[in-house]
């Protein structure tokens, strides 16, 4: 049974949610403001978080910003009433992984976590014996990971990523030797299909680039000034 806390201080959102995914066998926890969000996430260990922005004390991208301090990977979904692209970012800069606009079908909700457990490292209805390993790996030169147990290695060295990091690599790899523009990134990556005039693509690079990059490692992600990155040797 997967953990997840909710951080939502409308009760009529609570019910719906915390009823909805107990049904389909989630254990659930609430926490009506933002301070006693981050601190039950720092007594638990929490397989993911669903924060609503608008909260009475502290709003919710200053709670994701708290608990990234302490937690980089625990995949974070953003509930907002505020639709527009500058709130969306502000999200997803913060720390957030995923965001869903209120009103949303309960059927959203649910595909939204599980793909974000998915990318975590937590896979639904999949056992070993269904996967081909060697489906699930991806190579490029000195770098590897395995899509299955979720693990990256660089030049024989475990590279700890956070859920968003991981997805933006495994893009990457998906695409290798090709340019790839910031609207390309944004809609694979982030479900954003339009232009936001954000550089949280830039600033999740810079992420990726600082952790694979260490000590003589060769770069293989590169930037193509006026287009995009492309990973090449």
């Amino acid at each position: 049974m997967k953990k997840i806390i909710l951080i939502e201080d409308e009760s009529s959102v609570v019910s719906f949610i915390k009823k909805g995914l107990q049904e389909l066998d989630y254990e659930i926890s609430v926490a009506l403001d933002g301070n006693s969000g981050i601190k039950m996430v720092e007594d638990n260990n929490f397989d993911m978080i669903i924060l609503d922005i608008m909260l009475p004390d502290i709003n919710g991208l200053e709670v994701c910003k708290e608990i990234r301090k302490k937690n980089k990977t625990v995949p974070i979904l953003f509930l907002t009433a505020l639709d527009s692209s500058e709130n969306i970012v502000l999200g997803l800069e913060s720390g957030g992984d995923d965001y869903l606009v209120k009103p949303f079908k309960f059927i959203e909700l649910v595909a939204r976590i599980k793909s974000l457990l998915r990318r975590s490292g937590h896979v639904y209805g999949t056992e070993p014996s269904d996967i081909e390993n060697d489906g699930n790996i991806y190579q490029f030169e000195d770098l590897i990971l395995n899509d299955y147990t979720k693990k990256v290695v660089r030049n024989g060295q475990e590279v700890s990523l956070t859920s968003t990091e991981y997805k933006l690599l495994l893009y990457f790899l998906n695409n290798p030797e090709k340019v790839i523009s910031r609207a390309e990134i944004l809609e694979a990556v982030w479900g954003v299909n339009y232009e936001l005039g954000t550089n949280v693509v830039d600033v999740y690079v810079n992420y990726l680039r600082k952790k694979l990059d260490n000590q003589d490692d060769t770069k293989i992600i590169h930037t193509v000034i006026g287009m995009g990155y492309v990973l090449k040797k």
